[in-house]
């Protein structure tokens, strides 16, 4: 069996005795729907400025990217970080592709974690946030390439983290969630600020996930007040691809050392 099929088969075992462990998913029900339901009652209630859409709808769709990126740069080191410590990473090493088939495992666990979060978020946004299913085919296949390049380009960056550090980072996860304009307009932030959001792939994933759920109405609160979906498309590809590069040579580093 090649390396791609042997990762997919770990990462799927793995994920399974995850989702039958109870406490596992009563975490992921807390930290993330607890999160976006305690984040809407206390700020959601408002407009956005020059809009007719609430706060509450407008943040939906970035607490939905917010959920696929923290969970791929908070989930996804601590497991390579405490692998590292346990010595996993040394043994595979004394595998053909091992490296290979171990960060592949890891990533599809971690890709489903992201599904099953963001699957939580929308079942909760519809009748709490008043946020509609997406109205067109064209707007479901934005969701499906938004989800898909946006997950693709955190996983490898958390895989460089747990490669480098011995926890999660969840204070760079908050800190770009704060300028990225996914809770809030990014309008309302300095123009450095701005520049730094756009560099990251949090920013596009959010405007990508807003033309998905928000009226075009709600264009008065973005950027140049348009959402230009291919550059998105380019910078979570350029961000997928890079980290993909980067990562199992990073990680090859690391077990030699």
């Amino acid at each position: 069996m090649n390396a791609t099929t042997l990762g997919l088969r770990r990462g799927w075992t793995e994920q399974l005795n995850l989702w039958s462990d109870r406490k596992e998913l009563l975490n992921a029900l807390i930290g993330t729907v607890g999160t976006y339901v305690v984040l809407v009652l206390f700020i959601g209630g408002n407009d956005v400025p020059g809009t007719s859409v609430s706060m509450a709808a407008f943040m939906t769709p970035g607490f939905l990217a917010f959920a696929v990126f923290s969970t791929g740069l908070t989930v996804l080191p601590m497991l390579i970080a405490a692998d590292r410590e346990e010595g996993t990473l040394m043994r595979a090493r004394t595998l053909p592709r091992g490296i290979r088939v171990y960060l592949t495992g890891r990533a599809v666990t971690t890709l489903l974690t992201i599904a099953l979060n963001a699957a939580l978020v929308l079942l909760v946004a519809v009748p709490l946030a008043g946020v509609a299913a997406p109205a067109t085919p064209a707007r479901w296949f934005t969701l499906v390439w938004v989800l898909v390049l946006g997950a693709l380009a955190v996983v490898p960056i958390g895989a460089m983290i747990g490669s480098l550090v011995s926890g999660p980072k969840t204070a760079a996860a908050m800190l770009l969630m704060l300028i990225s304009g996914v809770m809030f307009p990014l309008e309302s932030l300095p123009g450095v600020v701005r520049g730094i959001a756009q560099v990251f792939p949090l920013y596009w994933q959010g405007l990508g996930l807003r033309a998905v759920f928000l009226p075009d109405s709600v264009l008065a609160a973005e950027l140049g007040h348009s959402r230009p979906l291919g550059r998105a498309a380019a910078v979570l590809g350029a961000w997928a691809v890079g980290g993909m590069v980067l990562a199992p040579w990073l990680l090859r580093r690391v077990r030699g050392r």
